[in-house]
């Protein structure tokens, strides 16, 4: 079994915490040093997009060949999640491959990943191949320009498991937000979604004396404006999921506007390079779940998928196991509201409250008062976060990181980030030119909502106004 790291700087309240960062290099620096062979994971998309990544392992002989195993299924977990994919293409060993092959398969350990990759996200078998190393694919990314179109009169919103918040926006500057409750996970009927929303917006309209465009975010996957999968809409019975699936076309429809919907996570990374004006940048949203988006170093988002919820970033045998996919040390148990839950009892607090909203912010009033416990919590949280960011940088091309949702509002924000900065300068020198901030507390409440008001382009818009039998019933 490959070696698990005990971190110099532990977190207060997790002693058996593993950083999948420190397994990951103590492996590839021994390999090296024992006459490391090649391996090539690549993972197709979809219109040929493909990611390839490359590292060693221990040569099939070596008496830890073994350790090869474990190392390079949790590379492709990782992978998978991060950067999407329908096939995946091992070039290396043989033996691995088979491996890989037999976890990811409809009865294997990563059956979750093979029929969500597959079935649901991207509709078509999902496949392992193997071959040899220099066979293996070559990269084809695909990347694009993604919002910052801020004129004219626009809509926002953002849908979380606790609230819904939209923005009316003209010319870029918010004259009207307001955030709606709302308890999406446990509902069945897909009406309950699609008018709860709609009430949102079109309270939002009012606000404004035209509409032009409206742009959201949401937890889960979009492709082409369409949830495939999301775990706001976990309640929905399989047969009914295509009013889900369809939702936003309808709501198009009524507003007769331009409408783009996009992870959470990618306006999270878009609202921080927007606000700071700068590229490169990990957007991390800590609430319900772990939400991320990347800017890359030119401005634009990649078709990756960046669901790091389920990557996992702890490789402790004790590790949490998500209760959804079934895996161990998955980042939405250590980046979001469940991490404040799972640690609250370990100093002897109850979360309390009719809603998870409301059972956060009955720990977070602790904080707020200077409990010594609480405030473990999110130190706990913040060393998470350190270890992750160093682990994650072996992924993206990072340069900033803006941490944002609930779990960063009042004083934890602060503790969360002020931890993980220390750790990165005393553990991983090299990335101490990693900025991580937080945005201003109004930001922190709407700015998801405001940014995703910019999806849209004015392309879109002015092909709309061509078309005068499409306007909203505002402009007529």
């Amino acid at each position: 079994m490959m070696k698990r790291i005990p971190p110099t700087i532990a977190p207060p309240l997790d002693s058996n915490f593993r950083p999948a960062v420190l397994a990951n290099h103590a492996f590839r620096e021994a390999a090296q040093a024992a006459g490391a062979i090649p391996l090539v994971i690549t993972l197709e998309r979809t219109q040929g997009a493909i990611s390839r990544y490359e590292t060693i392992i221990f040569p099939p002989d070596h008496p830890r060949a073994e350790e090869n195993f474990f190392y390079v299924e949790r590379l492709v977990k990782f992978l998978l999640w991060q950067r999407g994919g329908w096939k995946i293409t091992i070039g290396g060993p043989r033996e691995i491959g088979e491996y890989i092959r037999r976890l990811y398969a409809p009865g294997g350990a990563r059956a979750f990943d093979h029929h969500f990759m597959g079935d649901q996200v991207y509709r078509r078998p999902f496949t392992v191949e193997i071959c040899e190393v220099d066979a293996a694919p070559m990269a084809n990314e695909i990347s694009q320009p993604l919002g910052r179109h801020l004129d004219g009169y626009r809509i926002g919103f953002d849908l979380g498991a606790s609230d819904v918040k939209v923005s009316a926006v003209v010319d870029g500057k918010p004259i009207f937000s307001a955030e709606k409750v709302w308890e999406p996970v446990e509902q069945r009927d897909p009406e309950y979604h699609y008018h709860r929303i709609m009430a949102a917006l079109q309270e939002a309209a009012g606000h404004l004396p035209r509409l032009d465009a409206i742009g959201g975010s949401s937890a889960g996957v979009y492709v082409d404006n369409q949830p495939r999968v999301a775990s706001l809409f976990r309640g929905i019975p399989a047969d009914r999921f295509d009013k889900i699936r369809t939702m936003f076309e309808r709501i198009q429809e009524q507003f007769g506007v331009p409408l783009e919907v996009v992870n959470d996570g990618e306006v999270t990374a878009l609202a921080g390079s927007m606000s700071l004006g700068v590229n490169a940048i990990l957007g991390i949203a800590m609430g319900s779940s772990e939400a991320v988006g990347y800017v890359n170093r030119a401005g634009a988002i990649t078709d990756w998928l960046n669901e790091l919820a389920f990557a996992p970033v702890d490789y402790a045998s004790t590790a949490p196991v998500d209760e959804w996919s079934g895996d161990r040390g998955a980042g939405a148990l250590y980046f979001s509201q469940q991490a404040v839950f799972r640690l609250a009892p370990r100093v002897g607090l109850t979360p309390v409250g009719e809603t998870k909203a409301a059972r956060l912010k009955s720990i977070q009033k602790y904080l707020e008062t200077g409990h010594e416990g609480a405030r473990r919590i999110w130190e706990t949280i913040g060393i998470y976060l350190g270890y992750a960011l160093a682990h994650y940088a072996d992924f993206y091309d990072i340069e900033h990181v803006l941490i944002l949702g609930r779990v960063t509002s009042g004083v934890g924000g602060s503790i969360i980030l002020e931890t993980a900065q220390s750790l990165i300068v005393q553990e991983f020198p090299e990335l101490s030119h990693i900025a991580i901030q937080l945005p201003d507390e109004k930001s922190r409440r709407v700015g998801q909502s405001i940014a995703a008001a910019s999806l849209p382009s004015r392309i879109q818009i002015d092909d709309r106004r061509s078309h005068p039998s499409v306007l909203a019933e505002s402009e007529r």
